[in-house]
């Protein structure tokens, strides 16, 4: 079996590509020149050279492999078109392709996002059969590269997996909260409690690869999460757990959160450059629940998460420690 990855050499692209390998797939993954490939290297991966709009390139790869896995996307732009072009256009170019050169494919999986479909507003969770109401323009983008992935359910298998927030090792968006509070200071979003919905990298990974060898699963959209929610105060618990130390808790006022993402959005326009906190991103954290639900992935697929949160954040902790990211 070959596999083709986009997003490869991220966090949870390259994750898959090594457990695809673990799992005795042929596997190609999609690189631009300028990629690191530190997680790659040396494991016998075929790297493919370019980009989501590489049509020579994607034709080549795409004509040869039985599935697709399209993990890539853009999290950050300088404005809202680059959102719609490296989440939206960049899909729809893929699934094109795929339709032209290989309909004959065993799956078509693609990664979003829980910020396509929005937080929990009213409700305890959100599930794949809350009309989606995104917040943000990364959200926006996200939702229509899924309308463009459901277009083409009928030319081929199609499975939407639909990830909330993932950390674990590799991973430098999360870690941004370890490395904080191992530092001594614990930073949290208002003073009301927020809750989330998490998932470790490896199980994740184990539910796309699920999602994609069910056929139960072609057409589908499932949210792959640990099975309840936690809020920061909890997170907090764990962590200073496993770290063995505590941190000063500090609870940033949403009104100053707003003035640093203005401030800070200013600042990068000026420079040509993406932010990474924007107003935008602002509203995105400030939210009470992003939480989403597990059962339609238990019951269809089977996904179990392996690892509880302390485990997992332990497993996470200790690669960084590792790696010297945490002393």
């Amino acid at each position: 079996m070959k596999a083709f990855i986009t997003g490869a050499t991220g966090f949870v692209g390259s994750h898959l590509a090594d457990k695809l390998k673990a799992s005795g797939f042929e596997v190609m993954c999609l690189k631009r020149k300028t990629s690191s490939t530190k997680w790659l290297d040396g494991k016998g991966f075929e790297y493919i050279e370019g980009d989501l709009f590489s049509n020579d390139a994607l034709e080549k790869a795409i004509a040869k492999t039985d599935y697709v896995f399209h993990v890539a996307g853009l999290v950050k732009s300088v404005n809202k078109e680059g959102f719609y072009k490296g989440n939206h256009e960049a899909t729809k170019n893929l699934l094109e392709i795929t339709k032209k050169v290989n309909p004959g494919i065993k799956k078509f999986v693609h990664i979003s996002s829980q910020a396509a479909c929005g937080p929990a507003i009213g409700v305890d969770s959100v599930d794949e059969k809350t009309i989606p109401k995104p917040i943000t323009t990364y959200g926006i983008s996200k939702l229509m590269a899924e309308e463009e992935v459901n277009k083409f359910s009928a030319d081929f298998p199609v499975t939407i997996v639909r990830p909330p927030a993932v950390f674990g090792p590799r991973d430098t968006e999360i870690f941004i909260y370890f490395q904080t509070f191992a530092k001594g200071l614990n930073s949290v979003i208002g003073f009301d409690k927020k809750y989330l919905s998490l998932v470790y990298v490896e199980d994740l990974v184990d539910g796309i690869l699920l999602s994609a060898q069910n056929d139960v699963a072609n057409g589908e959209t499932y949210f792959v999460c640990m099975d309840n929610p936690y809020n920061w105060d909890e997170i907090g618990d764990v962590t200073s757990k496993i770290l063995g130390k505590k941190a000063i808790k500090i609870s940033l006022p949403h009104s100053l959160v707003y003035t640093v993402g203005y401030i800070a959005e200013k600042l990068a326009s000026l420079s040509g450059k993406a932010a990474t906190l924007n107003v935008e991103k602002c509203k995105d954290i400030t939210q009470l629940r992003w939480v989403c639900s597990n059962a339609k992935a238990k019951r269809e697929l089977g996904f179990e998460a392996k690892y509880t949160l302390e485990e997992s954040f332990r497993k996470t902790i200790e690669w960084y420690k590792e790696m010297k990211w945490i002393q």
